[in-house]
């Protein structure tokens, strides 16, 4: 099983130039794809509906979007209002299909001299050859510690604390109010996205449990790992580029324990000009012949 994640600029490359074609043709053929930063009317990227264009060039994917960001794009046209939202968040794509979807709005605070948003973590629910699992794209706040530990809380419990809260809906079926049983609400998770902190940061610390002298990094059994390091790499190894040349991992695809054994490899397409970000691979063990 293939998965990418990329922060996609709004199709905004290194040279300037929007191009959807380059961002779709640079994750190549996946089975699950977080994405980052995708616009719908928006005048910056030529107020197209950039979820709609992405889906367009992926037919074969099942998708779900999740605005961080979510404001009136409307035109009345003729004395008829053309309803359209102006919109800036998450993507998943998926080969199979998405049983159900959660977008879960994190916590922000209004700063006075910086420019700051919305973020928001797009959480589905797939049946994929590995199992049922949740897979979410997350974008995380540029600003700093004091910005995103706020959210990394709210994250990681919405995500840990899902089998307890329970599927989208439950209780006895009732055909009358659901037309079909609930979806399942896995314990595995592949949380996958732009998390804006590299491994040497206290938010890295705060997700994955803190690292001790004579231990290495004290992680809980229900908790989170790093894939990258899950596939063979040392926690400081690769190269991220985004923000003018940040030249740490800051795209990372974080996964609960059980997932850990199945993690075959992950790699980082340095070449790839389509966004200010590199997409980030990850191949997981019993990929579909």
């Amino acid at each position: 099983m293939l998965c990418a994640t990329y922060n996609i600029q709004y199709g905004k490359g290194k040279d300037g130039r929007y191009d959807l074609d380059r961002i779709v043709a640079e994750l190549g053929d996946q089975d699950l794809i977080a994405l980052q930063e995708v616009d719908a009317f928006v005048e910056r990227s030529g107020m197209i509906d950039q979820v709609a264009e992405i889906a367009a060039r992926l037919p074969h994917m099942f998708w779900v979007y999740g605005p961080g960001i979510d404001a009136d794009a409307s035109t009345i046209v003729d004395g008829r209002v053309v309803n359209r939202r102006r919109q800036f968040g998450n993507m998943v794509l998926a080969r199979w299909p998405i049983l159900a979807s959660a977008n879960h709005l994190l916590p922000k605070m209004a700063l006075h001299s910086q420019v700051h948003s919305r973020r928001a973590m797009l959480e589905t629910v797939i049946q994929t050859p590995i199992g049922a699992l949740r897979f979410a794209s997350v974008h995380f706040d540029h600003i700093g510690p004091q910005t995103r530990l706020p959210q990394i809380d709210a994250a990681k419990r919405i995500l840990l604390d899902g089998p307890a809260t329970g599927a989208t809906w439950g209780g006895p079926f009732d055909a009358g109010w659901f037309d079909k049983p609930a979806p399942p609400m896995p314990e595995d998770i592949i949380l996958m996205g732009d998390f804006n902190f590299p491994p040497d940061s206290v938010e890295y610390d705060r997700f994955l449990g803190e690292k001790t002298e004579h231990h290495g990094r004290v992680g809980e059994l229900k908790g989170f790992m790093d894939a990258w390091v899950a596939a063979g790499h040392a926690e400081d190894e690769g190269v991220t580029i985004s923000f003018n040349g940040f030249e740490k991992r800051i795209d990372h695809c974080f996964i609960t324990p059980d997932l850990a054994g199945k993690v075959r490899r992950a790699w980082i397409d340095n070449d790839a000009q389509g966004s200010d970000h590199q997409p980030v691979f990850f191949e997981f063990a019993d990929t579909i012949a």
